[in-house]
């Protein structure tokens, strides 16, 4: 990861995390992300129009899950459709286990930096109803120096990313847990279980991000029968919290109705993240319309045969095939 894109809240701790995180909070707020759910409502319905209108099976992970999150996320910082399509090859890239991996992820690293730089001068000298040109704004306008020019181009690459492949991945896995679990999916529809309860649910059984991001260590340490020596890079694996038997009961179980509380899909404390109540908004947004529009909605195939990403970060399909 070149520094340009490096630079941004997950890798940044007090003062320069507090700075930054201050701005974007004013952005992800509640009420700013509640204002956005016609825009979420409007783009699913167009999606589901048009599996309705080809009939027959669909790809959840393609038809939905990936051109909604990018969608939203495009639209919320003000990237044009037009350029889309390579953002998402580039970040498909950087996700990629492949043997040359390496090679082609510092190639769209370069490229994504390159198109980010380039959309923030743009920004700066036209400025539009999005996330980027007001941070921008605040950059340029405030007294003194609130974001660099590297920090805004850290600071896009770090929400585009997330925003979508996170976003995509938790649609993707809870349609594939209500239709696995078709008790849960009768409640669905029927109102007698809420959405958010699946949400959260689906977040803690088959978190979309299964690690913190990298730590290091200050200072020698054991941690149970593991030795990690001052300096050892640290990842801490959410995906073993969120089904750690001392913290739920059968966490193996897919179980709506649960106490989800306590689960870190989203982190926790001062890099919680800033965008949870977006991607939250969106998975009930997108699941709900698709369960209730397609009452005849089921997997193509059995659950043992979907392949997911062979990828240390993500926990996403390859694909979610459905007939419909």
């Amino acid at each position: 990861m070149p520094p340009e894109l490096d630079a941004h809240l997950l890798n940044t701790d007090p003062p320069a995390h507090t700075r930054l995180r201050r701005l974007v909070n004013s952005a992800f707020t509640k009420q700013r992300t509640e204002q956005l759910r016609q825009s979420i409502q409007t783009v699913t319905d167009q999606l589901l129009d048009q599996l309705a209108a080809r009939g027959g099976h669909a790809d959840i992970v393609a038809d939905l899950a990936m051109p909604l999150s990018l969608t939203v996320i495009s639209n919320l910082l003000g990237i044009s459709e037009d350029n889309r399509p390579d953002f998402r090859s580039w970040t498909d890239t950087l996700l990629s286990p492949v043997p040359d991996a390496a090679v082609q992820s510092r190639k769209a690293m370069k490229e994504m930096h390159r198109f980010l730089a380039n959309l923030i001068d743009r920004k700066h000298d036209v400025p539009g109803d999005d996330l980027l040109s007001a941070l921008i704004n605040e950059h340029t306008h405030q007294d003194g120096p609130r974001l660099s020019r590297a920090e805004l181009v850290a600071m896009a690459f770090l929400l585009l990313f997330g925003g979508y492949h996170n976003s995509a991945g938790l649609i993707s896995t809870t349609v594939l847990a209500l239709l696995s679990h078709p008790a849960h999916l009768t409640a669905v529809r029927s109102g007698k279980l809420a959405m958010n309860q699946v949400t959260e649910e689906a977040l803690r059984w088959n978190s979309p991000a299964m690690l913190a991001v990298r730590r290091f260590a200050t200072q020698d340490m054991r941690i149970g029968e593991a030795a990690i020596c001052k300096g050892e890079r640290v990842w801490l694996a959410w995906a073993s919290a969120n089904r750690d038997p001392g913290q739920f009961v059968t966490p193996e179980t897919f179980d709506p109705t649960r106490d989800t509380r306590g689960h870190l899909a989203f982190g926790h404390g001062p890099h919680y993240c800033p965008g949870a109540s977006l991607a939250r908004l969106e998975n009930e947004i997108a699941v709900t319309s698709l369960v209730r529009r397609f009452p005849e909605l089921s997997l193509v195939g059995p659950v043992s045969t979907l392949q997911w990403a062979t990828s240390l970060r993500n926990r996403s399909l390859h694909e979610l095939p459905v007939s419909i």
